[in-house]
Order: structure tokens, then C-alpha cells, then sequence
């Protein structure tokens, strides 16, 4: 299984059609990039006055009696007592503990809807795992499509199937390597998504650009989940990755909860601290008018001079206030002063470091140590 969404657009937006539109790529094949002007749109969507096309997120629903019962057994979420129009996150975990899906929950109260990157994998594990539960999975993603909205609201009883972004939140049962809540960046950011039959999806922007919205793209929508330090599973999670590393306990992992797949590393790894890797926003240099893509190395400065690497940018923005900046994945024991630079086409760009989840890896809530570590309990089993 992977959290890599697929690089070919399985819709192919009509918004796309757009005077100005520019498509986007990789993980948001199938939309809009942008639509001329992204700097006028990515201010219009911090400001609260832009609708962004999603529609090329996955959608897969669960129904049945079983359903949230079941989806809490099998995942890292608590979802026994889910009120019907309440958002929150789950990760499907490896038994080793390594991120393999993560879908966005809400439940209507007869219908659990999971938007995802990997709607057709998910779907698959999901079929798998149901054995003789009264549950039934479709992937939905031919008949619905995802709005995003700067809007910090749940659904209500009158509106569409909606979910409302839960970070940086800490959610009953989570925790956090990063600030509070109201001290994180991505305090500011409010985004939800909401879901629309896919052959309305034009009409729907329409009725929003009436009230006085702007159509934006991903570069607008991006920007401000990388300045929100906000991970995504398509971009910053791979093979190896690991909730810790991400800062995803505290929304997506329910640390008192039963026994599900991977939980005896997410116990170990919270319990003695230290996730290999560690999430940075890395402020880029732009003078040189060139910023490098995501995948490019990470060094670390070492007497004047490009070291070893250290790490690999995950996503790459340019933010309409505060410039260049990406989301990089760096290895635990990088001072989180040190100086970075970042491989570009040319050359290299000078990047400094904003610490999103410390080099300690210790939670606030970490139990206390009994005695001396014996050598190597702080490594992750696995990696």
C-alpha cells in the first residue's frame, strides 16, 4: 500500500476549461494550478473570499450498522461515539506503524464519508478487512467532488456532506510534539471541504463566484497549507513514515484506545521519544528567482560548505507575504539551528529552519522514565 495519490487526473475538471486556467500536476492532476493571477487568489483565500476546485480528492463511504465501530477497530482513530456532522481524521497504519492511508471522517448518521488521496487502494484494504461485518464500502469518487471553502464551520443538517479541517487541533485521546493549538500557525488557516454531486461541480463554484468569491487554485490553496504547517499524504509521507514524524497525533491518532494495526509503534515511539525523522518549514532564499521542486536534497552547512543530506522537501510554495517556503522531512538529529541549503537545478538555496515537531520528539505528555534507557530503545524498531 502507498500514500502516493496517483499522478494521472481520474476527472478531469470542467473548470479546467477556464479562461487563464492553468493545470496542475502530480497529486493535483485534474484541477487547476491556478487561474492567471495566483497571488490575487491566494490573497483572496486568506482573506476568506475564495472557493478552491478539489474535486480531485477521493471519496469512498462506508454504510451498515457496523460502520463506525468497525472503522475504529481496524484504525487509528476513535470513532465509537462520532456525532453525526463532526469532522475529525483517521491514518490506516502498516503493522510496523508506517502511514498507509489517511482519510478525512465525518458521518451523516447513516453514511461514514472518507475523503482521501488513495480512494481506490483504501476501498480495496477497507473490502478486505470487512470479513462478515454489516458493512458496505464504495468508492464513491465518480459521483461526488470536494469544494474547499475558508470556512471554520462543521456542516450543518441543511447543508451538503461537509468536513471541516481539524488542525492543529489536538483531538480527545491526541497529542502533540508542536505548539498549542492557538499558538500554531495553522490557527489562522480555516478549510473545510464540501461534497457536491461531481455533474453540479461547475454550477456550485458559480453560486459561490455570485456572492463575491474568487476561483483560486492549488497554488493558493497549498501555500497556505505549507505556511499552516499542515501535512499531507501525498506529499510529505512515504514508505517509512511514521505519525510522530508529523506532528499527526495530535488530530489523527487516538492514544488510549483499543488495539488496532501499528499501535505497538505508535506506544513505543511516544512512550520513549526520538521519531528518526522530524517535519521543518524551511524558509527558501529567492533571490536567485528560482526555488527548488519537491524530492530536491537537503544539506546540512558544515564550515561554509554543503554537507551530507539530511533530509528531501516534501512540498515547495511561494507564499504571497512571506515568500519561497517548503515542507521538508529532516533526520532527528539535525540542530534545529543548523544552517540548511537546498539542491536546485543550478545551484544551491539557502534555506533556514522553522521547527515544526523538536529534535527531542518528547510530547508533553510523555510518560516519565523509570531509569536508564538500555542503548537503542529510543530507534524506531523498524527503520
Amino acid at each position: 500500500m502507498t500514500t502516493t495519490a496517483p499522478e494521472t487526473a481520474r476527472h478531469a475538471s470542467p473548470l479546467l476549461r477556464r479562461h487563464g486556467a492553468v493545470a496542475g500536476a502530480g497529486p493535483d492532476a485534474g484541477v487547476a494550478w491556478h487561474y492567471g493571477d495566483p497571488t490575487a487568489e491566494q490573497r483572496a483565500l486568506a482573506r476568506g473570499g475564495a472557493v478552491v476546485d478539489q474535486s480531485h480528492l477521493g471519496v469512498v463511504t462506508v454504510t451498515g450498522p457496523d460502520r463506525l465501530t468497525w472503522l475504529h477497530s481496524i484504525t487509528s482513530q476513535d470513532l465509537t461515539a462520532l456525532a453525526p456532522r463532526t469532522s475529525t481524521e483517521l491514518l490506516v497504519l502498516s503493522p510496523q506503524g508506517h502511514v498507509e492511508h489517511v482519510a478525512g471522517v465525518v458521518d451523516d448518521g447513516v453514511t461514514t464519508w472518507l475523503l482521501t488521496e488513495t480512494p481506490v487502494e483504501l476501498a480495496a484494504w477497507l473490502n478486505r478487512m470487512k470479513f462478515m461485518l454489516r458493512v458496505e464500502i464504495v468508492d464513491a469518487t465518480d459521483d461526488w467532488a470536494a469544494i474547499g471553502e475558508p470556512v471554520d464551520a462543521e456542516g450543518t443538517a441543511d447543508e451538503p456532506v461537509t468536513w471541516r479541517d481539524p488542525w492543529p487541533t489536538v483531538a480527545p485521546g491526541g497529542t502533540r510534539y508542536g505548539p498549542a493549538a492557538d499558538e500554531h500557525p495553522g490557527a489562522d488557516r480555516d478549510w473545510r471541504l464540501v461534497l457536491v454531486p461531481r455533474a453540479d461541480l461547475a454550477a456550485e463554484i458559480a453560486a459561490r463566484e455570485a456572492t463575491g468569491w474568487r476561483l483560486a487554485g492549488t497554488w493558493a490553496s497549498e501555500a497556505l497549507r505549507v505556511e499552516a504547517w499542515r501535512p499531507r499524504a501525498s506529499h510529505e509521507a512515504d514508505h517509512r513514515t511514521i505519525p510522530h514524524e508529523l506532528d499527526w497525533l495530535r488530530s489523527a491518532v487516538h492514544m488510549n484506545k483499543g488495539c488496532y494495526r501499528g499501535q505497538e509503534t505508535v506506544a513505543r515511539v511516544h512512550n520513549l521519544g526520538r521519531p528518526p525523522r522530524r517535519l521543518v518549514m524551511l524558509h527558501l532564499d529567492g533571490s536567485g528567482h528560482l526555488i527548488p521542486v519537491a524530492g530536491a536534497e537537503v544539506r546540512e552547512v558544515v564550515d561554509g560548505e554543503p554537507g551530507r543530506v539530511v533530509g528531501h522537501v516534501t512540498t515547495v510554495a511561494r507564499h504571497h507575504e512571506i515568500g519561497p517556503v517548503a515542507l521538508a522531512v529532516v533526520k532527528r538529529s539535525v540542530p534545529e539551528d543548523a544552517l540548511l541549503v537546498v539542491d536546485g537545478d543550478a545551484d544551491v538555496v539557502a534555506a533556514s529552519q522553522e521547527v515544526v515537531v523538536p529534535g527531542e520528539g518528547v510530547t508533553g505528555d510523555r510518560p516519565a522514565a523509570r531509569g536508564p534507557l538500555t542503548r537503542g530503545l529510543g530507534q524506531h524498531p523498524m527503520l
